[in-house]
């Protein structure tokens, strides 16, 4: 049998886990303080669902279940075999979809607006890579029900509030409004219709430049004079700071960008210097169900982002046939955990591990009496003595021992 985990998923090791608890405990303290509440959903999700989520290119990510059964055996017999059919279920690709079904669901049970955490594994059929994983961990905090600015302002606050309880300094929000992009770009000459098609391929740019985006935007067939428009501009955002106004004033209505002002500016004045909050008019998050502002979190420790979320206030309507407003906010969990190692982070207050050594000459009531006054001081692990002591001293320092403690003529030792 197979002792590695699979492609794109990885065994996490004692040290590392105890990080990975910690870090999860402050982002959780940090968000119930500020009045949200967690909640938990399957990782199932029905296939229709998924399918009608507005999930971008993630979409094309989703492990998909096979129907099982009399089903499976009709979808089979069908001819030709529609690959839609097979599938009746599949594995979250977000916390968003599970998230929104879970409020229509439940609502008449819910404070309102709702005010909640979610923490769990999502799944996504990625080409294996630093910093892409099939198998990963999103913290999201998300806000249903509250359509005024305050709630981007909320988030971005706790938000910023969690990476900092964790020694999480050096970073940056970035910030757009979908709104005003495709208020531009329909102002550019591109058709309403198409306009999700090409905020798709513009939230590319970081990684395919200008050129790229014109080479997929013309392979989509979009008009030649609106596609020059919009490459120019992403030429001339690349060369320096680019204003809201200045892109305001490059759509019909420029009050189209109030919203994103107050944003900035009150976020600014909470921010004190602590974070930067910086508007980036090329942001457009791959997620197709992103209505207005959307944001992510940038580190120089790492290429790409390690957070982000938006406003999708169309999504809970797909359940419900009603808009709820909503918007979330989610932490790069395994990004963040990942930097925290490369830098050696240290847990603060953790206690010196000690291990407690016995052998068959020890009453072993009394070790479990010497451990549990040990543990006063220490974090205590009881073990029995190996027969060559020098390989067991060894593996034990390498994983982080710096006590043990032995009994000898009844009297316990400590080095």
């Amino acid at each position: 049998m197979k002792t590695n985990a699979l492609k794109g998923m990885k065994d996490i090791l004692p040290a590392e886990q105890k990080l990975r608890d910690y870090v999860q405990g402050k982002i959780l303290e940090t968000y119930r303080a500020s009045g949200f509440e967690r909640i938990s959903t399957p990782m199932l999700e029905d296939a229709e669902n998924l399918d009608k989520s507005d999930g971008g290119d993630n979409l094309n990510l989703i492990f998909k279940v096979l129907k099982r059964g009399d089903k499976l055996d009709a979808a089979l017999a069908k001819n030709p075999v529609e690959e839609k059919e097979l599938s009746d279920m599949g594995l979250r690709y977000d916390l968003t979809l599970p998230l929104t079904r879970f409020f229509a669901a439940n609502r008449n049970e819910l404070q309102f607006p709702f005010k909640v955490i979610q923490t769990d594994r999502v799944f996504r059929a990625e080409r294996p890579q630093k910093g892409r994983s099939r198998e990963f961990v999103q913290c999201d905090i998300d806000i249903l029900g509250d359509s005024s600015c305050n709630a981007e302002v909320e988030l971005i606050d706790v938000t910023a509030r969690a990476l900092m309880s964790i020694g999480f300094n050096d970073f940056c929000i970035n910030i757009n409004d979908r709104r005003i992009l495709r208020a531009m770009l329909e102002n550019m000459g591109f058709a309403s219709d198409t306009l999700d098609s090409v905020c798709i391929t513009f939230d590319k740019m970081d990684k395919i430049g200008a050129e790229g985006v014109e080479s997929e935007l013309t392979e989509k067939q979009m008009p030649a004079a609106a596609v020059k428009v919009l490459v120019d501009f992403i030429r001339e955002a690349s060369g320096g700071e680019i204003s809201v106004d200045s892109v305001a004033a490059k759509c019909a209505d420029s009050s189209i960008a109030d919203d994103l002002k107050y944003i900035i500016s009150t976020a600014e004045k909470i921010s004190g210097g602590k974070y930067k909050i910086k508007y980036t008019p090329s942001l457009v998050r791959g997620q197709g169900y992103y209505t207005g502002v959307v944001f992510e979190i940038a580190s120089p420790a790492f290429s790409g982002a390690v957070g982000g979320g938006g406003r999708y206030d169309n999504l809970i309507g797909k359940f419900i046939g009603q808009q709820v407003p909503a918007v979330g906010f989610s932490i790069g969990f395994e990004r963040i955990c990942g930097i925290l190692l490369e830098q050696g982070y240290k847990i603060p207050g953790a206690k010196e591990k000690c291990a407690l050594l016995y052998d068959e000459q020890t009453d072993f009531s009394e070790v479990i009496k010497a451990a549990e006054k040990l543990r006063a001081d220490y974090s205590v692990a009881i073990l029995h003595k190996a027969k060559k002591m020098g390989p067991m001293f060894d593996m034990l320092e390498k994983q982080g021992y710096t006590k043990f403690a032995q009994f000898k003529d009844g009297e316990l030792n400590i080095k």
